[in-house]
């Protein structure tokens, strides 16, 4: 049989990062953010494919998230096979099923490399190597799952238990299993039987459609139609949403690959995080002598094994030991590493009292840049907006509210109910209550505004949009 060496990276972009509240949020979620170096953790995972030899990256990804990744690929210059929108999350099986049935109705098999856009591989050429040796054994007809050597008892993970070999360093899968409790966890360490479950995997397009048509036809079904009634809009394909909402919510390993003959797990021993928590997170940055890893502007005394980051002021921490601390523009999180995983519950009581730090940062990005709340009191609320060089903001009219911009750096072009004129540097203008406006940055430069809101309402949601522009400000 030939090998089939046209892999297609399927990257799941779609997650929501609760765990690392209060950096992660659900508008700005873990994998667009710098975790572990300058670049993003979606950066990174398509970073690291530049040793297999692979056909532009295809990404799938919450609508709400799309201009983020379209722009974090723009700035790196990657190029890619599609961004799929979810109109809602139903977990990896019908996620993948999409990408297989786009590659089929294109008149491919390629064989999909399935990787999250959220961890973290140290070793990028024992991952590619891990990759390789994986080829043969997808294009075979098996479905191919990575298993993380362990190297500690981790109640994070789930665990695949190995079979019998399959081929040299491949093994059929036994049986996979959930996260265990920390006794059993060091039970499979010391069997050398078992491997985290990675979540990476490689198959072909064909394959994964026929196991699912033979054990969870109804995600295939609803799958198919789904795509067929998807349309097509700037770089993204927008999946029907009413077919895609009955779509059962299943992940590959329930849908599939634990009832699937063909499971076949490579080992990977390559520095690999899913980055699941704070403690996570500490274990693979880069640490000082005393064990802390220190992100920002942190001064530290009498401090070891600790995580301390800061976003944009000084943090100082003194005589403290195994702690986390995170500061952001509008959340500080103090945490004991052995309690981080109750974060997601803060995350919920934020949520249940419908504030709105669980759901995104006090800067907004939106496609056409972005805004930072700076102030605010009775009757003002201050904003400063950055405009991208060649875009624009919705058109809009208030009802409550006035506006006065001041133009930082840069030139606007601003429109005014029928009037349009330019407001360069160190020059202001006036939007009266009523009043349908927009400004654009028609230069070269990031255009720079300070905004000021005056009036008896301030919130958001006093807006009617006249003309649209993606997401609106």
């Amino acid at each position: 049989m030939k090998v089939n060496e046209e892999i297609l990276p399927v990257i799941l972009a779609g997650g929501s990062g609760t765990r690392l509240w209060p950096m992660s949020r659900t508008h700005f979620p873990k994998q667009f953010i710098p975790l572990v170096n300058k670049s993003t953790m979606l950066q990174d995972t398509v970073r690291r494919l530049h040793k297999i030899k692979h056909i532009p990256p295809l990404f799938i990804c919450n609508e709400e998230h799309r201009f983020m990744l379209a722009e974090q690929l723009r700035q790196e210059n990657i190029n890619h096979s599609g961004i799929l929108l979810e109109p809602v999350g139903r977990n990896t099986a019908p996620a993948i099923a999409l990408a297989a049935i786009k590659s089929v109705e294109e008149g491919k098999d390629p064989l999909l490399l399935v990787l999250a856009a959220d961890h973290v591989i140290k070793d990028v050429s024992a991952f590619s190597e891990s990759v390789k040796q994986a080829i043969p054994l997808a294009s075979e007809g098996n479905l191919v799952t990575f298993g993380i050597v362990p190297d500690a008892p981790e109640t994070g993970y789930g665990y695949i238990k190995k079979g019998s070999i399959k081929s040299v360093n491949s093994y059929s899968v036994d049986k996979f299993v959930e996260k265990p409790d920390l006794a059993t966890a060091k039970k499979y360490l010391a069997s050398g039987e078992f491997f985290w479950n990675s979540g990476m995997f490689l198959f072909k397009a064909s394959q994964y459609l026929k196991e699912l048509k033979e054990h969870q036809p109804n995600i295939l079904s609803a799958c198919r139609t789904a795509f067929m009634g998807a349309h097509i809009d700037l770089d993204f394909v927008r999946i029907d949403e009413k077919a895609f909402i009955s779509c059962p919510d299943n992940s590959i390993d329930y849908a599939v690959m634990e009832k699937t003959s063909d499971a076949v797990v490579v080992p990977m021993k390559a520095g690999w995080s899913d980055v699941g928590s704070w403690s996570a997170l500490w274990e693979v940055s880069d640490k000082d002598i005393y064990g802390n890893a220190l992100r920002g502007d942190v001064l530290i005394e009498k401090t070891c094994n600790s995580y301390v980051y800061s976003q944009d002021r000084l943090v100082a921490a003194i005589g403290v030991e195994d702690l986390v601390i995170v500061d952001t523009k509008d959340a500080v999180l103090v945490s004991h590493k052995n309690e981080v995983q109750k974060v997601k519950s803060i995350v919920s009581l934020l949520r249940d009292a419908g504030r709105s730090e669980y759901l995104h940062h006090r800067e907004v990005y939106r496609p056409w840049g972005n805004h930072d709340h700076i102030a605010e009191g009775k009757r003002y609320h201050v904003k400063k907006v950055v405009v991208k060089p060649g875009h624009r903001t919705a058109t809009q009219i208030h009802y409550h509210r006035a506006e006065h911009w001041v133009v930082v750096s840069g030139t606007a072009k601003v429109r005014h109910d029928d009037e349009t004129y330019l407001v360069s540097e160190n020059e202001s203008t006036y939007i009266p209550i009523g009043c349908a406006h927009s400004f654009e940055n028609p230069g070269k430069v990031p255009l720079e505004i300070i905004e000021v809101r005056t009036g008896y309402y301030l919130d958001e949601d006093d807006i009617e949009r006249i003309e649209s522009v993606g997401e609106g400000y």
